[in-house]
């Protein structure tokens, strides 16, 4: 039956709601028909796939609308075009059928499809004997849904897609192009207004900011050679494993000749060495995924499932991994499902309408950010999210998430005054929502991808964050110690003479050392906005905020639970970290900063080295004071243990004050090797120490305790 005229219209101007009812080849009872728009063309031949003409079709509207009788069954047809001297061939879109099927229909209206990065998105594929991109999107409320890119000039008329109804999916099989093209969805909403152009959430590939578009590109690569560090991490228990985490924002840690960020495979050359030099055994990386602001550090990201172009292509950052890998190096990266910008291009109002945000700002705002927050109980926005962290995990080999602002999601009320949330359902301020989200998560990842872990940034007293999802825990492997930096910094800063009268700012923390599996995170968060570099927060004149940081990270690495370094912390920066440069790398020329360096680089060797320093990090077996109240010296003395492994005395003087004749008190007679000294004169210190090894008798030995300084002694029979 020949459409109407304000069919055919509507078919032109890009308005048609069904546009695949018109266009590409119909069985008719005359046999197969073809119909098609070919903007510019005068003639028109259609082909199939190998070329076989199938019949010449007649412009019937001087728009381009071509019509005409074909040979054959229905199948793709490609179209000879000429005018004038010019020829080109079209290869139909509208001529190919689905490329979804019903099982994804069921999957993704329920919620539990977990390889939504498989379908939906622009994926690079083979489809009835083409080549070519398909593109799907969720946007269940729009009116119209029309793909816009590089291939088409933008123009909204030229590629209309298919929605499949159930599930508010729009789709479109694109012919004949391949990587490296922009695109975007131009999205009518229900009331007709035309939103701006959104960039595709599950793109691969984004333009360089401040271009906005997506890119049709492969995840990842092909091939890998990780496949023993991947073995050793699924074998192990992480809780009983050595992790000494370097936290690095990409964009800073260096830069280029030309001031610009270096790319993936400039820092896998400098980056991956540097860091096993240092003994680091993680590499942590502030977001990487696609974000428009640069002073962001990646926290309000518009891309989820897009290495950001800032450092060069998808492959680049997935060489990168691969050669951490191969050096023995983990690789996890910062992941942020808390909350999303309101960049017109991004997520808000996605199809017009409030789909991957609240609604209500008493939900769906954040105050902190200005940003947007997911809807957690919208199982398709939960499976988007989940989606993407087992995405980072298989396509990326990630061997972890450090997920941002766990708190801000568990609570109704965080950040809010009275009147400006909403209570749950029984009144509460708890989120329940986010919790099942964040369990559904978790148990995704770990249920799938053997060795992973994930790590909370949560600064309550919520319980059971690292606990199992079937011990009514969140499910994560590890919770940030936000405590430990708060409470030690805090001591760090006062002045000797007072810090007898702060002793529990040390001891207090070991009380709940062990009612997590902890990260003490020294993070890039101390180190901004005012808060000036981990040294200048050190009491003292220079030479002993020197010594009393030197001490600090020995207490740290003596600490149980695993630890965290910001990028230049292990040098002791003295400028506040800023974004917009690289570090100063020029301080290690001085040598009091080369000599942190060495120390970092000696204790990161030394934890990974003695089971007695990480095997029991986060269990209580693994720790024993052995001077806990000795408030008046500000000493700290304490035992790491580990089954078989011989044990280790962790022993610190937070004053300037040397004691020559202190009696620590050790529970084997014997010989103790001094295995770490912050006060050596390699790292910068004054030279005071034991001569190598005391002698315990009588469970006690009298040891010399160095001004400012954090002494390791092991027990050598």
């Amino acid at each position: 039956m020949k459409p109407s005229g304000e069919a055919i219209a509507a078919l032109l101007e890009g308005t048609h709601a069904d546009p695949f009812s018109l266009l590409g080849v119909h069985d008719g009872p005359d046999g197969s028909f073809a119909r098609a728009v070919l903007p510019g063309a005068e003639t028109a031949e259609a082909h199939d796939l190998s070329g076989k003409k199938l019949g010449k079709l007649k412009r019937s509207d001087d728009r381009g609308l071509f019509e005409g009788k074909v040979k054959g069954a229905r199948q793709p047809v490609k179209y000879r075009c000429t005018a004038g001297t010019h020829e080109w061939w079209v290869t139909d879109a509208y001529s190919f059928g689905p490329v979804l099927g019903p099982t994804d229909d069921f999957l993704i209206a329920e919620g539990t499809h977990l390889r939504l990065f498989d379908k939906l998105g622009a994926h690079l594929i083979e489809h009835q004997g083409a080549s070519g991109v398909h593109f799907a999107v969720w946007a269940p409320n729009a009116r119209l849904v029309s793909l816009v890119g590089d291939f088409n000039d933008w123009d909204h008329r030229r590629h209309p897609m298919r929605l499949r109804v159930d599930i508010g999916v729009w789709e479109i099989f694109i012919p004949d192009i391949g990587a490296g093209r922009a695109y975007k969805f131009r999205i009518v909403a229900a009331d007709g207004t035309v939103l701006p152009l959104k960039a595709d959430p599950y793109a691969f590939a984004a333009e360089l900011r401040p271009a906005t578009a997506s890119v049709t590109e492969q995840p990842a690569k092909p091939d890998w050679g990780d496949a023993a560090h991947r073995a050793h991490w699924a074998s192990a228990d992480a809780r009983r494993e050595p992790m000494s985490i370097y936290e690095v924002h990409p964009g800073s840690w260096q830069r280029d000749e030309n001031g610009w960020f270096q790319t993936w495979d400039t820092m896998a050359e400098t980056l991956i060495p540097y860091a096993a030099k240092m003994g680091f055994t993680h590499i942590e990386f502030l977001p990487v995924s696609e974000h428009p602001y640069d002073p962001s550090w990646g926290y309000q990201t518009t891309g989820l499932y897009a290495p950001s172009a800032r450092f060069g292509g998808p492959d680049g950052f997935a060489r990168f991994i691969d050669g951490a890998h191969r050096a023995g190096i983990s690789v996890l990266i910062d992941w942020v499902p808390a909350h999303f910008p309101v960049d017109e291009h991004g997520l808000a109002l996605f199809d017009g309408t409030a789909l991957y945000e609240h609604e209500d700002p008493r939900l769906g705002f954040h105050p902190d950010w200005n940003t947007a927050i997911y809807n957690f109980g919208r199982r398709e926005v939960a499976s988007f999210l989940v989606n993407n962290a087992l995405f980072w995990a298989e396509h990326y080999h990630v061997d972890g998430l450090r997920v941002d602002a766990v708190a801000s999601m568990l609570y109704r009320d965080y950040s809010r005054k009275d009147g400006e949330w909403i209570p749950n359902a029984q009144g509460g301020r708890e989120n329940w929502e986010a919790v099942d989200f964040l369990r559904q998560m978790n148990t995704a990842l770990y249920g799938s991808h053997a060795g992973i872990v994930t790590i909370a940034e949560e600064s309550t007293s919520w319980p059971g964050v690292s606990k199992p999802v079937h011990e009514d825990g969140l499910g994560f492997g590890f919770k940030w110690n936000m405590g430990f930096m708060h409470d030690t910094l805090q001591y760090m800063a006062r002045d000797p003479v007072h810090r007898k009268f702060h002793h529990d700012e040390i001891t207090f923390g070991l009380v709940y050392a062990f009612s997590e599996n902890f990260v003490l995170p020294l993070s890039h968060d101390e180190v901004v906005h005012g808060k000036g570099s981990l040294l200048s927060k050190m009491s003292g004149d220079d030479w002993q905020k020197f010594a009393n940081l030197r001490a600090y990270y020995g207490l740290m690495w003596g600490y149980p639970g695993k630890k965290l370094l910001f990028m230049g912390q292990e040098f002791a920066q003295r400028r506040e970290w800023s974004e917009e440069r690289a570090l100063d790398w020029e301080l290690l020329d001085s040598p009091a900063h080369a000599g942190v360096s060495r120390l970092v680089q000696d204790l990161n060797h030394l934890y990974r080295e003695k089971p007695a320093l990480h095997a029991r990090d986060c269990e209580a077996e693994g720790f024993e004071w052995l001077v806990v109240d000795d408030a008046s010296a500000s000493v700290f003395a304490w035992l790491r243990k580990a089954p078989g492994a011989p044990p280790i005395a962790v022993v610190s003087n937070m004053t300037p004050a040397l004691h020559s004749h202190y009696r620590l008190p050790l529970p084997c007679d014997g010989t103790w090797r001094e295995v770490l000294n912050s006060d050596a004169e390699i790292y910068g210190g004054s030279g005071q120490g034991n001569l190598g090894a005391i002698k315990v008798e009588h469970g006690a030995a009298q040891i010399v305790l160095p001004p400012l300084a954090t002494v390791m002694f092991e027990f050598a029979g």
